[in-house]
């Protein structure tokens, strides 16, 4: 896992087929500003020796904070170091918890939204409104049609969702179920199991894993993680939580200045702090999950009992809070 301290960006010159290029690439170190402009320098020669000759190279870095896809450490505001763990500060705002080998697993839940089916019942009435526009000789007919399919037909399909929902198992129930299952076929494993706004979290309490390896990977796929994430485990050879509210979730906007993706010039920098002073006092009344269960052994690592402390310090796991 790589979060580095400094970062710094270079510019060369190109001539490419008669036209003229210049190339942008950022570097960076855990040493000094001039040790991240000298990476800087070696990568964007190194991209230039490729364009003269002849391969197609992108003009810059991608605005990508988190994407290991291109060899990019991770590009986001070091906020506090716990040991080898990192919290960061990432492109709309919210912090997260980046560690090499102490592994957190998501699993969100899609609850459905009711939309597709409202759009059929709002056309059902449209057509019942057609029809009687014409039995009856009046576009009125239509007009109330349409304005009674749009006050009531989404709310009608959430309805027989929620009268489908007696016949189906609650997808909430059935993650919990999945978890619960998993740490009775491993009953070595320690799990702690936490709530989150759109399901649950798992972080492993036994031993540390190898974010490259496919112990993680096989772990996080059974429970269902998101198949993203696991990849950018991998690229980022890191495990990653996000530890505090997501901004939208407590009334405010994406971070500023946009893009958020860091280093930010130094003369925007006062509204990005405008825009965290405001975050912290937003966000002190939320929770980013709860905790609600061991699961398993009990057997418990010390460094990740360390990750464990920071983790719901910052989520506020412990306290009774709304979940952001």
């Amino acid at each position: 896992m790589i979060v580095p301290e400094y970062w710094s960006e270079a510019k060369e010159r190109v001539v490419v087929n008669g036209r003229r290029r210049t190339l942008k690439r950022f570097g960076w170190s855990d040493v000094s500003e001039a040790e991240a402009l000298a990476n800087a320098k070696e990568r964007v020669a190194e991209a230039a020796a490729r364009a003269r000759a002849g391969e197609q190279v992108r003009t810059m870095d991608h605005k990508i904070p988190y994407n290991g896809a291109e060899g990019l450490p991770i590009r986001e505001e070091i906020i506090s170091r716990h040991g080898d763990a990192v919290i960061t500060r990432n492109s709309y705002g919210a912090l997260c918890l980046n560690t090499p080998d102490t592994v957190f697993a998501d699993v969100d839940v899609e609850e459905p939204s009711g939309i597709g089916l409202g759009w059929i019942y709002f056309l059902i009435i449209a057509a019942a409104g057609v029809w009687g526009s014409k039995e009856f000789g009046t576009w009125w007919v239509l007009a109330v049609a349409v304005l009674v399919g749009a006050l009531l037909a989404h709310e009608s399909a959430k309805a027989t969702l929620r009268l489908l929902g007696v016949f189906r198992t609650d997808p909430v129930d059935a993650a919990r179920a999945r978890i619960e299952q998993f740490a009775t076929d491993n009953p070595d494993w320690h799990l702690r199991l936490y709530r989150t706004p759109r399901g649950y979290r798992v972080l492993v309490m036994h031993q540390t894993f190898d974010p490259t390896e496919e112990p993680a990977f096989e772990f996080l796929k059974k429970l269902g993680s998101d198949p993203l994430y696991v990849t950018m485990c991998r690229n980022q050879k890191c495990f990653r939580a996000r530890v505090s509210p997501k901004p939208w979730r407590i009334g405010m906007e994406h971070i500023r200045p946009r893009p958020g993706v860091w280093p930010i010039k130094a003369e925007r920098m006062p509204q990005r702090h405008e825009w965290v002073r405001r975050y912290d006092e937003q966000s002190h009344r939320y929770a980013s999950c709860r905790f609600e269960a061991t699961l398993g052994s009990g057997r418990t690592d010390r460094k990740c009992e360390a990750v464990r402390r920071v983790h719901d310090k910052h989520c506020k796991a412990e306290q009774d809070l709304a979940l952001a």
